[in-house]
């Protein structure tokens, strides 16, 4: 169980946020951040940990998960439960989910149905986007109410998936014109679903069903059509947008032009597409359903210009769209997962785990390689996700008053990956085998202790939900 001890001194850490670095003792008490100071003394029952050595993180704040997510005929195959506390092992305190608005109810009714099965099973705090798939009056009349009273203040849409989640330009302008005027934010997938319909059934005649087809399908071009589309319907409707899981320089190419332009234009990549290019999609292997996301992976050329893109801030965030079904066919229970699509590619679930994992690869693959700062990293990871969608300064910094969200990282450690060492129910990670330079030692929530070492203190249900404010369009 966590310590029932409402205060904590973490002694002689290095203290890395997004624009500091520096070594002192952080006092938590009640939940926050109270003191950070030198040889801080403090009297009574105080939990005294000794961080020398070691640095101290603001907790992560991933503001792309799919938890119990139903998509399809399937679901997702990690719950609240499980896959919160992966994320705490890996280092994040904070998760942004999804409520998904059916045919048959409203944006309210996503969020309650949603809040109704995260609350006691949640072990790290959360708030939620909400998917919009309809656009009326009555929507947007809710949508107002979400942002003003539930603590709800971004709302995603798809430019693909026709028939299942694909919004029409004008139900986009209108969202974006709304939303951009009360405050928040619209996250748009953008990838023009109609024209990769036609190619996927094109392919599909053709006899060519293997997982590959999946990313010969999807082309970087029509990421970034769809990309460019979308910024100018954001321009048209004054109104910031924020891109999900930019994969190609197709895409990017507009948001650099963009925001050059000085439009509010705010984009996130993910891990995956940093650590892998798509030389893994080279056979007609069933394992590669593994690597069947959406976007694809692109060429190494293209993960060249993310990099370059996280340099110069014109990608702001890296989340993990932790998207998990297993390669095994009724590991754990879970039905309709990866080898349902073994016969035809476009049956299989789009998306792959990485909630665990998050800041150790991209630590060993940024900071160790000289391609990211430690604030850099910490800003990617933290400080700006909770600035973009209204968290901060409650979440993602080291500051007085900011909630004691705290991890203490062992950047001399090594770690061998596997699949069987992580807390996900996903049977399987993209990073089997693979040595990372860092290790996550001990985790704090609102100054609890919840992992230590191996070790797991927390427990489903303990965290909280999130109210976010406006945008930081900054």
């Amino acid at each position: 169980m966590p310590s029932t001890r409402s205060v904590t001194l973490i002694r002689n850490g290095r203290v890395i946020t997004a624009s500091d670095d520096y070594v002192a003792d952080v006092l938590m008490r009640d939940g926050l951040i109270h003191t950070i100071g030198h040889a801080l003394e403090v009297g009574g029952d105080v939990l005294v940990i000794d961080a020398t050595g070691l640095y101290v993180l603001p907790g992560g704040v991933d503001t792309h998960v799919h938890l119990e997510n139903v998509i399809g005929p399937t679901v997702t195959c990690d719950t609240f439960a499980s896959g919160t506390k992966a994320a705490a092992f890996g280092g994040t305190t904070t998760v942004v989910d999804f409520a998904l608005q059916t045919a048959t109810d409203s944006p309210l009714g996503a969020i309650a149905r949603t809040q109704r099965s995260a609350e006691s099973q949640v072990a790290v705090d959360y708030s939620l986007h909400v998917i919009v798939t309809r656009v009326d009056a009555q929507v947007l009349q809710d949508v107002r109410h979400a942002m003003h009273h539930e603590g709800v203040t971004s709302f995603k849409m798809f430019m693909a998936y026709p028939g299942v989640m694909m919004a029409d330009d004008a139900s986009i302008f209108r969202m974006l014109r709304q939303v951009g005027a009360d405050g928040g934010m619209v996250a748009l997938h953008a990838e023009n679903g109609t024209v990769i319909d036609l190619l996927i059934q094109e392919a599909l005649e053709a006899g060519h069903t293997s997982p590959r087809y999946h990313a010969l399908t999807r082309p970087a071009i029509l990421e970034g059509e769809a990309t460019h589309r979308g910024i100018r319907l954001a321009e048209l409707a004054q109104a910031p947008i924020y891109f999900v899981h930019v994969s190609s320089n197709e895409a990017l190419k507009h948001i650099v032009t963009a925001r050059a332009e000085g439009i509010p234009v705010f984009a996130e990549t993910c891990p995956h597409y940093l650590l892998f290019d798509d030389s893994v999609y080279q056979s007609d292997d069933l394992e590669i359903a593994k690597y069947v996301m959406t976007p694809p992976l692109r060429s190494a050329d293209n993960q060249k210009h993310l990099w370059r893109a996280l340099r110069y801030d014109d990608l702001q965030v890296i989340a993990t769209d932790h998207c998990p079904f297993c390669m095994k066919e009724g590991h754990l229970g879970y039905r309709l997962q990866k080898m349902r699509g073994k016969d035809d590619f476009s049956q299989i679930p789009n998306g792959a785990p990485g909630i665990e994992t998050r800041l150790v690869s991209l630590f060993d693959i940024g900071v160790m390689q000289g391609k990211l700062s430690l604030n850099r990293f910490v800003e990617l990871t933290a400080t700006t996700p909770a600035k973009l969608f209204g968290l901060f300064p409650k979440k993602g910094t080291i500051a007085v008053g900011s909630d004691a969200d705290v991890v203490l990282f062992d950047p001399n450690a090594s770690q061998t990956i596997h699949a069987e060492h992580l807390h996900s129910h996903c049977d399987y990670t993209l990073l089997e085998g693979r040595t990372l330079r860092g290790r996550v030692e001990k985790v704090f929530l609102r100054g609890q202790l919840i992992v230590d070492g191996p070790q797991w203190l927390g427990r489903a249900g303990m965290g909280r939900f999130v109210p976010r404010g406006e945008v930081r369009a900054f």
